[in-house]
């Protein structure tokens, strides 16, 4: 059956065409958005959901959302998703955050020349025939320090704008290495030194808890008297109140907003001051944008419903087309090392080491990591899921670590997952063969080879004589068909191990026989 999508909000006929041509079955209703009651009675319809700002994807929606694969954002800002809950029921989310960016970039710079040189107000001053030459006394923009605040993708673009302008750029990034600032030819500074400097302070951050407010009333002092602040980012990254103040004291010389705290913005404390300029969220709005967008969104949630492609995910980690297929069987094998220790885990975890050896250490490792946590908290926590799973080990104190390092044994790829709990430690390793099936080739140090299946008994034993004799007879008693017997011992007289695969679900009666069986540790029924 074809993967189905819902488009909920205006979206580019050219993006349903990219749909259809990729073999996916399209739903365009354009104004559902705006009716959350009927999204919410359809959605459990549909594998993915394509979006843009008026659809809102709350938790009653998701409820319903039993289909639901991924949902792709036409443009930057998520704000109107619930991404814990979508993470919670297993869903992607896709924005696309390269769409806009020239767009958005272009307006900053715009807004910038509006308030050097005071356009809005001059245009209305002459159009009203006032004709004031002498009240506009603007600024020149050239060889003026530009201090960029979150140079990402956008703000380097500004930043490359600017230079062209022969303008001095400074750059406020935490993230921003000294090599990509020198690529880009920004001088990287503390915001400090940023607030002291600038002529013009432009913002390019996401909305964060760290970003909230990043200038303050109290950072807005620290800033140049004549400074001029630009905001085509996010609403919330300022605070308005402030300011204004500084705006009527003289302080700050002018500003520029295209985003606002409360969007629509009908009323804001900056709304007329003479020396502001206000646009209406304007940032990526242009028909170049709209259109990169909407075939952008198709494309991604296209790749991922077809191929398992999975890219610009705001919960988790990327996996291009080419790379989905080689990995498909890797993450069947950490699922099922993680399964394994799950079943096998009595008491609380503290934490969790994956080691990736040889060619398993150049894959998409974060992926897998996610599928193996999955795989290990499902059999204690039912509705944890590959996209959730991260998330939810972090919340409970779960430390998860990644080691890749080169092949060093008998295999070209190996997984091992080493489970820490208040009361001890274990580990199982497994390969991919050639033939793709994942297999187990070590639990605790003991060497052995097996295979998956639907149904097995894990056996930790003494290495005595007329074991194997009495496990087999025992549940031929039961009725129960043995299909394959894997066995593999530390030293002969010491411990040893049995993964036996058998046909159907096994008794409580026969597990508690195998358990009375002399030398017997533990008798585990497992599933995968």
């Amino acid at each position: 059956m074809s993967p189905r999508v819902l488009i909920s909000d205006a979206l580019s006929p050219a993006a349903v065409a990219i749909f259809k041509q990729r073999g996916v079955e399209v739903d365009f209703q354009p104004n559902l958005g705006k009716d959350k009651d009927k999204l919410a009675a359809i959605i459990g319809e549909y594998d993915g959901l394509a979006i843009r700002s008026a659809t809102k994807v709350t938790s009653k929606v998701l409820e319903n959302a039993s289909r639901l694969k991924v949902i792709g954002r036409a443009g930057i800002g998520v704000d109107n998703v619930d991404i814990p809950a979508a993470t919670a029921k297993g869903v992607i989310v896709m924005n696309t955050p390269f769409g806009n960016s020239i767009t958005t970039a272009e307006h900053a710079i715009a807004m910038m020349f509006a308030l050097a040189r005071e356009i809005p107000a001059a245009d209305i001053s002459t159009q009203a025939g006032k004709w004031e030459k002498n009240r506009f006394m603007g600024v020149e923009i050239t060889g003026k320090v530009l201090g960029i605040i979150g140079c990402g993708n956008i703000g380097s673009i500004v930043a490359e704008r600017a230079i062209g302008l022969h303008m001095r750029v400074i750059a406020y990034d935490p993230f921003l290495s000294p090599e990509r600032a020198q690529d880009i030819g920004v001088e990287k500074v503390d915001l400090d030194d940023l607030l002291a400097r600038a002529d013009f302070i432009s913002l390019h951050t996401p909305l964060t808890a760290q970003t909230k407010n990043i200038l303050s009333a109290e950072n807005l002092a620290k800033t140049k008297k004549g400074v001029r602040i630009i905001n085509c980012a996010r609403g919330g990254l300022v605070d308005e109140a402030a300011l204004r103040k500084l705006l009527e004291s003289g302080h700050v010389a002018g500003a520029a907003f295209d985003v606002f705290t409360t969007e629509p913005a009908t009323e804001n404390p900056l709304f007329g001051h003479p020396n502001v300029v206000a646009t209406p969220h304007l940032g990526a709005a242009t028909n170049e944008a709209q259109e990169n967008v909407a075939l952008q969104v198709a494309e991604q949630m296209s790749d991922y419903l077809t191929r398992g492609a999975i890219s610009n995910a705001v919960n988790f980690p990327s996996i291009t087309a080419e790379e989905a297929p080689k990995l498909k069987p890797f993450i069947a094998l950490a699922e099922r090392l993680g399964s394994f220790a799950g079943q096998l885990t009595e008491s609380g975890l503290t934490k969790v080491t994956i080691t990736y050896e040889g060619h398993a250490a150049e894959l998409k490792t974060k992926a897998l990591t996610a599928s193996a946590i999955a795989g290990l908290l499902r059999p204690l926590l039912s509705d944890v899921n590959v996209v959730s799973a991260p998330i939810v080990a972090k919340e409970r104190g779960i430390v998860i670590d990644e080691v890749t390092r080169a092949a060093e044994g008998d295999y070209e790829s190996l997984i091992t997952l080493t489970v820490q709990t208040e009361r001890q430690e274990r580990s199982v390793a497994g390969t991919v063969f050639h033939d793709g099936k994942p297999r187990i080739t070590m639990i605790k140090d003991i060497k052995m080879d097996a295979e998956f299946a639907p149904s097995m008994i894990y056996v930790s034993n003494e290495d005595r004589p007329g074991f194997i004799g009495r496990f087999a007879s025992l549940l031929g008693d039961a009725g129960i068909n043995i299909a394959t017997f894997a066995l593999g011992r530390d030293r002969e007289g010491g411990s040893a191990i049995a993964l036996v695969q058998v046909d159907g679900k096994v008794p409580e009666t026969a597990l508690a026989g195998i358990q009375r069986i002399e030398g017997v540790r533990q008798a585990k029924a497992l599933s995968f």
